[in-house]
Order: structure tokens, then C-alpha cells, then sequence
């Protein structure tokens, strides 16, 4: 997993190498946040699909959030995922 982003709550983003999944190129996206009662609220989400293979802690709003913001950086993510990271761009 390559880092991508901090938000102002502490939540990392980071995001995996393209893959090729049955010849569709996918990279999945990686949420996760310092949390007092669980260690970490960590959610996962693949694109192109946009389908989240698992959410741990995320509000239903936190989760519309994200998907609004895959939406507006996919295109970069998928640039930085095949350049094997943003320190490469």
C-alpha cells in the first residue's frame, strides 16, 4: 500500500498497485483512523467499481464522504498506483 492522503481527523488514505482482476484493471483504497474504542475504524474500497469490501467504524455518512471523494480522485489514484506511489509522480 502506497500512501495518499491524511485528513484533518487523523484518517490515512492509502492505496494499492493496479491490479488486474479477471482483465480489468482495479486498485483498491485503503480508510483507516486512530479510534480509542476499537485501536483502528478501517474501511476498504475497490475501484472501478467503487464496491467496499469491508467498513469497521465508519459512519454511513463517513462512507458517502469517501465514495464522493474516490469519485473526484480516482483518476490520480489510478496515475499514482501504477507510478508505484505519489513520491514517483
Amino acid at each position: 500500500m502506497y500512501p495518499y492522503l491524511t485528513l484533518a481527523d487523523e484518517t490515512e488514505i492509502v492505496h494499492s498497485h493496479v491490479m488486474n482482476v479477471d482483465g480489468v484493471q482495479t486498485v483498491e483504497v485503503h480508510f483507516e483512523r486512530p479510534s480509542e474504542e476499537r485501536g483502528f475504524d478501517s474501511a476498504r474500497c475497490v475501484l472501478p467499481s467503487y464496491q467496499w469490501k469491508f467498513n469497521d467504524g465508519f459512519s454511513v455518512q463517513e462512507i458517502d464522504f469517501f465514495n464522493e471523494f474516490l469519485h473526484h480522485n480516482a483518476h490520480l489514484l489510478y496515475r499514482y498506483a501504477a507510478q508505484g506511489g505519489i513520491h514517483c509522480a
